[in-house]
């Protein structure tokens, strides 16, 4: 029977490391980013409420006031209210 010692059995997994042992770590890196942006964006792609959900707030508890104001805001469809400068200013933003 062979007379093997530990140190003889790990000495090419050692010398794999100490040739490699920056590439290993960097890919360890990218995979576990990889993960983590793959894991987030999937959450992030989960509906959040069920479809059976039902909203706890009364859709007539708004007054009057604050429905008006609401309403005359405009889409985002809709082109936005020209800006205009007042007199004896310049806008620095327009050549």
């Amino acid at each position: 029977m062979k007379n093997t010692s530990t140190s003889s059995v790990f000495k090419p997994v050692g010398t794999l490391l100490m040739r490699s042992h920056m590439t290993i770590f960097i890919v360890f890196i990218v995979a576990g980013l990889s993960f983590a942006v793959i894991s987030f964006t999937t959450l992030l792609g989960e509906a959040s409420t069920d479809a059976s959900y039902t909203s706890p707030i009364d859709a007539g508890s708004i007054d009057q006031a604050t429905l008006e104001r609401i309403k005359s805001l405009h889409t985002s469809d809709s082109a936005a209210p020209t800006f205009i400068t007042p007199q004896g200013r310049i806008n620095p933003f327009s050549e």
